[in-house]
């Protein structure tokens, strides 16, 4: 879960499938996918200003149905796009893409990802990219909260770890999106966008479809797989989601995995004592690090120049971002010395910029509601299942949870809006070890969003059915981030289909 400051199968077997993971409403069959109209290709939406575009690529919709189990009824559309495979006679199908999220829009993720693949894959696939149902220009869906950025969401208890204001700000939350998007919102979850993907493999034209799906997009990928096992050819899953824990237990292992992460970061800042003061050791950065999050949560420091605070709530929330990748760790650390700048009274122009840039909003994206992905979010983690109702509960782990891990301060076990959330309209679907072996899992051992633990769980899961390629590396992305063995592991895949006999352990790590 990245923070932004990211049908049907005609088989026997597959139908089966589907209905023992659905029940007795199970969405039609074959035939509706089917009858798919091609798609029409043409110019791609307006994007946000100063966004850059792939000239190359081009948009479509393809209409799916509002609710798979009623395809006659009330539809959405889905914004397709599309990067066509260089000329060559190598050409093998469609890799589809899915950046995470959850609710992140995919349209331009083809020509993102594209400069990072070889001729080889190029020549391979056409890459599709698209927004996920009720995303960006997916018929995007609007709560109209207060504050519409995705880390409003996080609830981090209070200074003195009290969680009274979260659980009124997530009944705030479920009210609000009840009130404002409405019953049709509940049928916005993951399973549903599993079901458009084959309309869209269907509206392509394709027997099957390649997949690569990253972070939550590893979970859209394996809800797939389960649904049309066979409609599935070569996937890639990049910083997993464990299906078993989706999601009220997502995030059990997120305190532990941000104190294996944090140490990576504080070596940046460490090394940079002299001119950012900071400590000179990883405990010193660490121990100067809690100290500035509790004062801040107890004195929150306007930021000039800005109409926003900074809390300490932000300062966890954008080190939890800016942990994400690699290239971002010196980032990071100029970012702590100006909040302690700002804390401490002595901000420069310099730290000024620096905390400027982090709490410049992104620009608009023309049509589509400013809680786009904050509403998405919730629509997912709290529509695939249900969640506990017990405040009590809630506040009992939370505090474990902030003894055990103080750098996430209890948040990963705190109340979200998912407690007020109405039923799931169905359960979410079975993964199993069943089904075709196509499918590599990639993860890396320091991944503060998701945790090595919960990528060894989806393998535990899948069994036969997935390699697993580990990289002794932190940060939430894997392919392309300094290491030779996992590269070659998912290049030699996506053009050959061969899969390590075994898990793989990769330490050769160039870039840490």
């Amino acid at each position: 879960m990245a923070v932004a400051v990211a049908l049907t199968v005609a088989s026997v077997a597959a139908c089966d499938a589907t209905e023992e993971a659905l029940g007795e409403d199970t969405p039609p069959a074959a035939s509706e996918a089917a009858a798919m109209p091609p798609i029409i290709w043409g110019t791609c939406p307006a994007s946000a200003e100063g966004a850059s575009r792939d000239p190359r690529l081009t948009c479509a919709t393809v209409q799916v149905p509002l609710d798979h189990r009623n395809p006659g009824g009330e539809k959405i559309e889905v914004a397709v796009s599309k990067l066509p495979a260089a000329k060559s006679d190598d050409r093998r199908g469609v890799l589809l893409l899915n950046p995470g999220g959850p609710a992140l829009p995919g349209l331009d993720t083809p020509g993102v990802v594209a400069p990072t693949l070889p001729p080889s894959v190029l020549a391979a696939y056409d890459l599709i990219g698209f927004d996920p149902r009720g995303v960006g220009r997916s018929t995007p869906q609007s709560c109209r909260l207060d504050d519409p950025s995705l880390a409003g969401l996080f609830p981090y208890p209070a200074a003195d770890g009290s969680i009274t204001a979260n659980v009124k700000q997530a009944r705030a939350h479920a009210e609000r999106c009840a009130t404002n998007a409405g019953e049709k919102l509940k049928h916005f979850t993951t399973a549903n966008t599993a079901r458009d993907v084959d309309r869209i493999r269907a509206a392509l034209g394709e027997e099957k479809i390649s997949y690569w799906g990253q972070s939550y997009g590893t979970y859209l990928g394996t809800v797939y797989g389960s649904l049309f096992p066979e409609r599935a050819d070569r996937v890639v899953l990049e910083g997993n989601v464990d299906p078993r824990k989706v999601w009220a237990h997502a995030k059990d292992n997120w305190g532990k995995a941000m104190s294996e992460r944090f140490p990576d970061a504080a070596k940046v800042a460490a090394a940079q004592h002299a001119t950012l003061g900071l400590g000179g050791t990883v405990d010193e950065v660490t121990r100067g690090y809690l100290a500035l999050a509790d004062r801040l949560d107890r004195t929150p420091a306007p930021v000039p120049g800005t109409q926003q605070a900074l809390t300490g709530s932000m300062l966890r929330t954008v080190t939890y971002s800016l942990l994400l990748d690699n290239k971002s760790l010196p980032v990071l650390a100029q970012f702590w010395k100006a909040a302690a700048a700002l804390a401490d009274g002595k901000l420069t122009e310099a730290d000024g910029q620096v905390l400027r840039q982090v709490f410049a909003a992104a620009p608009p994206v023309p049509g589509v509601p400013a809680d786009n992905q904050a509403t998405m979010f919730l629509a997912l983690t709290c529509g695939d299942a249900q969640w506990s109702g017990d405040v009590d509960e809630y506040a009992r782990r939370t505090a474990q949870d902030r003894a055990a891990w103080p750098l996430s301060a209890g948040m990963p076990a705190n109340i979200w809006a998912c407690a007020f959330w109405p039923k799931p309209v169905e359960e979410p679907v079975r993964v199993t070890d069943e089904g075709p072996r196509n499918t590599l899992i990639l993860q890396n051992r320091r991944d503060n969003a998701t945790p090595w633990e919960d990528g060894l769980g989806l393998h535990e899961v899948l069994g036969k059915r997935a390699a697993f390629v580990g990289a002794d590396n932190g940060g939430h992305y894997v392919y392309r981030q300094g290491s030779t063995c996992v590269d070659e592991a998912t290049v030699t895949f996506l053009t050959t289909g061969r899969l390590p006999d075994n898990k793989v352990d990769c330490t050769d790590i160039a870039l840490r």
